[in-house]
């Protein structure tokens, strides 16, 4: 640990010290940063048993800053011990951002690789000169504190038609070669995945590249390659797709490609499919669990969006995580749900049929069982409505400060059979017909405004936690 890391975590400390205790809406299930700004979910992970969640973190700022990686610890995915800050841009080559990356477990080891950023002062257009993203490996022996750094990559290792956006690495071990993809930019501002591969995890070769022509955007963040129940997904967050009718409605997206094939030729088959067509979704990673589960998180928020204001900005902090969500395809579909451990922790329960209306606790969940149409109106603001005539999925904010400026989110569905509504204070995450279609937001009840109004032919169950 150098003197520069020692002053970061001084300051971090004095300022979650300073923090005023009001905070309405603190999530009970969802990771939150103590303080400051959070995006990216980074080194995801189980190790020695416990699930370990890194993620983009800007301490001294709720509206941003320096990027640092804050550090979270659980037992069931459900409740999270903030656990500190062990990666910090504490070195020439990260010393203006440890960006985003993951963790890769070998017996007792994490290893944990990410982007380090520079970007140099001066009259550059930062795409193809004045920044350097250079790939590093921090080691840490017991999952808290790094006990080394080691520079792997810079830009000059990198394809030579590449701008000098190039970051990201998502790492895995298949036999006995490691494979690292990382996103990046063309200078034809085309959105590709690098595909590396190593025998140590150190010396790292260039393999090939996945790309997708036609309007697929200019940059692909946050790759991510795996297999799951027979099929290989490449996951990626493209900036600069054009909206199309209800599709590509954010600012950036993120969805998934199929890859054709054994991955290390694999072409991509198929079209882009979005993982969440609600506002607040970004930059997800997955890992595997320990008993096999591919499990994914994603950044509940959105960048570059000044339309959308969240309210916690006044109370020191901004930004959660996503509720942790099972991987599974069905029909061909990659669709989530959130983990299992949530359904054993509810231990209150009240059935209904039919029309319904009455207060709901901050944090809660909503089954339902739909035929033909259905109307939904949480916090008196937020309405989730479907009608079989028409076709579509509708989440909309009828309510302007209640969504702080987000708007109506829609999504064509032929036939809506089942819906699981899960609330945590101030956020909202909808699955839809066992996770085929997921929609997430933030929103910001005043705490008379817990309240629910379903109508429709529905038969439901609500949960929640004494």
């Amino acid at each position: 640990m150098n003197a520069l890391h020692q002053t970061w975590e001084k300051l971090i400390e004095e300022k979650i010290e300073k923090k005023q205790q009001k905070d309405p809406y603190r999530p009970m299930l969802h990771i939150a940063p103590p303080v400051g700004w959070l995006n990216d979910p980074n080194g995801l992970c189980q190790y020695q048993g416990v699930y370990h969640a890194f993620y983009q973190f800007a301490p001294f700022q709720a509206e941003g800053g320096l990027k640092f990686w804050g550090h979270c610890t659980s037992q069931d995915l459900l409740h999270w011990e903030y656990q500190g800050v062990p990666l910090m841009p504490d070195e020439p080559y990260d010393c203006h951002g440890a960006y985003s990356g993951s963790a890769l477990i070998e017996e007792d080891t994490m290893y944990l690789f990410y982007t380090g950023n520079i970007k140099f002062s001066g009259d550059y257009d930062y795409i193809t000169t004045g920044r350097e993203n250079n790939t590093i490996l921090a080691v840490s022996q017991d999952g808290s504190t790094v006990a080394e750094k080691e520079l792997l990559m810079t830009n000059q290792d990198y394809p030579k038609d590449l701008t000098r956006h190039v970051r990201d690495p998502k790492v895995w071990k298949k036999d006995d070669t490691y494979y690292m993809v990382q996103g990046a930019r063309t200078t034809e501002n085309q959105g590709v995945v690098l595909l590396f591969t190593s025998k140590d995890k150190r010396n790292w070769t260039y393999l090939r590249r996945y790309k997708k022509e036609g309007g697929y955007g200019y940059m692909w963040e946050c790759p991510d390659v795996y297999e799951i129940d027979g099929l290989t997904v490449l996951s990626v967050s493209p900036q600069g797709m054009k909206q199309e009718g209800l599709h590509y409605a954010n600012c950036y997206q993120s969805g998934t490609f199929f890859l054709e094939g054994d991955f290390h030729v694999a072409e991509i088959a198929g079209e882009f499919r979005e993982l969440d067509r609600g506002f607040d979704f970004y930059a997800p990673q997955s890992f595997l669990a320990d008993d096999g589960r591919r499990i994914q998180i994603g950044w509940m928020g959105m960048p570059d969006v000044e339309e959308h204001q969240n309210k916690t900005v006044a109370d020191g902090w901004q930004n959660m995580l996503t509720i942790p969500r099972e991987l599974s395809i069905r029909d061909g579909i990659l669709c989530q749900n959130p983990v299992r451990e949530l359904e054993d922790w509810w231990n209150q329960i009240f059935f209904f049929e039919g029309n319904y209306y009455g207060k709901m606790e901050p944090c809660c969940e909503w089954k339902l069982t739909i035929e033909k149409e259905v109307s939904i109106t949480l916090a008196e603001g937020l309405v989730l409505r479907y009608q079989e005539s028409e076709g579509i999925f509708w989440m909309e904010f009828t309510d302007h400060e209640l969504g702080g400026g987000r708007t109506i989110r829609g999504s064509e569905i032929k036939a809506l059979s089942s819906m699981r509504i899960l609330i945590d204070v101030s956020s909202v995450e909808v699955f839809l017909n066992d996770g085929t279609d997921v929609f997430t937001t933030r929103f910001y009840p005043k705490k008379e405004q817990y309240t629910v109004n379903i109508s429709g032919n529905v038969k439901g169950i609500y949960c929640w936690h004494l």
